[in-house]
């Protein structure tokens, strides 16, 4: 298992970015969460195999279709055991 942590910049927030990525993430089996940041930016860590957060991330460059993704951060963190996939 591996995990990271994204932060995705652009038009991300109110767009449905994060049910999108719940979506994705669940249908790659992977666990995690995705927030709104004060900064205009939406968080997502996800944990799962290294596979599946690699196409995770490349979803995460197109999102939904009223998106516009200007720039993901991608950082390794050590294994987090979340369960499920939470928006918050």
């Amino acid at each position: 298992m591996a995990a990271a942590r994204f932060l995705v910049g652009g038009r991300v927030q109110g767009v449905c970015y994060r049910a999108g990525t719940r979506e994705q993430a669940l249908a790659l089996g992977l666990a995690g969460h995705a927030r709104n940041l004060p900064d205009g930016r939406v968080e997502v860590v996800a944990e799962g195999s290294v596979a599946a957060l690699d196409a995770l991330e490349r979803w995460l460059w197109q999102g939904p279709p009223a998106a516009r993704v200007d720039a993901v951060e991608r950082t390794e963190l050590p294994e987090q055991a979340p369960g499920g996939f939470r928006i918050g």
